[in-house]
């Protein structure tokens, strides 16, 4: 068994441009945004990226790396529509498939087991199908509804990914992913659904410490599903990644009200230490 540990820069050094990119967490919630920072620092650009969305999703089309985005929605949280997506869908920048989130759920299982599409009832009789034109509905082989009739489901395409990003408490050198928080979230559908999976972590520990205070569910993530395992201590900020930290709210704020050109240039010019180090002078500049 290999030693999967990496640099954030060695990561996303294996993605290129045009790749379908699936990201983890949820909103603003235990996003691997140490891993995005690192890819905003290279030239990689026309990604399709499947996300449930948050300020992963708000930097890269405002940084312009985005063709098609595949979301159930993009939010903050605290903060219900993030921003930086807003203004960049205003443009016109990329290409949306907005879905309801029990079908974008349908789509990672299918992925995940290597199904073409998956019947889901979410979406019939929305406006989920007259927005994406291109779905398509299937009818139940079987007899099993009221009087015999077949029920009509959504087919949910496969969302089949070239490579994923996400953030999980713990990991091991081998890949093996673990949670502490009260959500799992579908990080292990993204880890599934595919080609290559790159796990930054808040601590890099031994194998057996992973199930020495904290139960053998948590273990989310499987070795056979990581290509890479990154260290990134506060690797999730500003999103949340409880019981690690929460979220940075007053951090949160400034982003969202701050044009990101202006954000880039003092918080994302640099590696991961650099922005790290500009978000303590930025604290103490206003605990000030």
């Amino acid at each position: 068994m290999s030693d999967k540990t990496m640099t954030p820069g060695e990561a996303v050094s294996r993605l290129r441009s045009g790749m379908t990119l699936g990201i983890g967490g949820w909103g603003s919630r235990r996003k691997p945004m140490a891993l995005v920072r690192a890819l905003l620092h290279t030239g990689i650009t026309d990604l399709t990226v499947v996300s449930y969305g948050g300020p992963d999703v708000g930097l890269l089309a405002a940084a312009g790396r985005i063709r098609k985005l595949v979301t159930a929605f993009a939010t903050l949280d605290s903060i219900p529509l993030e921003p930086h997506y807003r203004a960049a869908r205003e443009r016109g920048t990329f290409e949306l498939m907005e879905v309801d989130e029990a079908m974008f759920m349908w789509g990672l299982r299918a992925a995940a087991n290597r199904l073409p599409f998956l019947p889901v009832r979410a979406g019939i009789g929305s406006d989920v199908m007259r927005v994406n034109p291109g779905l398509r509905t299937v009818t139940s082989p079987y007899a099993d509804g009221p009087s015999g009739t077949r029920e009509e489901f959504v087919a949910m395409p496969a969302l089949r990914m070239d490579a994923a990003l996400v953030h999980m408490n713990r990991a091991d050198r081998l890949g093996n992913g673990q949670y502490l928080g009260p959500d799992p979230y579908f990080d292990d559908l993204f880890c599934e659904a595919a080609d290559t999976a790159y796990v930054s972590c808040e601590r890099v520990v031994d194998t057996a410490e992973l199930t020495k205070e904290a139960a053998p569910q948590t273990l989310l993530l499987d070795r056979s599903s990581v290509t890479g395992v990154v260290e990134t201590p506060n690797g999730a900020h500003f999103t949340s990644c409880v019981p690690d930290y929460g979220r940075d709210e007053a951090f949160q704020k400034l982003y969202a009200t701050t044009p990101y050109a202006e954000f880039a240039e003092r918080f994302l010019g640099g590696g991961e230490h650099a922005y790290q180090r500009a978000v303590q002078a930025w604290r103490k500049e206003r605990n000030q």
